[in-house]
């Protein structure tokens, strides 16, 4: 899993039939100190998550996973809102 702020929402009158129902959200991978790491992606929203929120995601075939079918053209899906973080330094 990996953390990540939802920075948008991406809308799309068409899609593939079995990710219709889903919001794609369009997502900053962070670290765990809230640093943007790497470039935006876009990833299905699983749990109705909002932008500025922190999230965490699954990428690759686990992505379909939390989804209502075994296959479907998605490369991120989002499987948690974060309420905080906490770390011992």
């Amino acid at each position: 899993m990996y953390l990540g702020k939802i920075i948008g929402t991406i809308w799309a009158t068409r899609k593939y039939s079995t990710v219709t129902g889903y919001k794609m959200q369009l997502v900053q991978p962070i670290n765990s100190e809230n640093e943007k790491i790497g470039e935006p992606i876009i990833a299905l929203d699983t749990i109705g998550a909002g932008p500025g929120e922190v999230i965490y995601y699954v990428t690759a075939s686990e992505a379909v996973i939390p989804l209502d079918v075994d296959m479907a053209p998605v490369d991120a899906s989002i499987v948690g809102i974060v309420d905080s973080i906490n770390i011992n330094k």
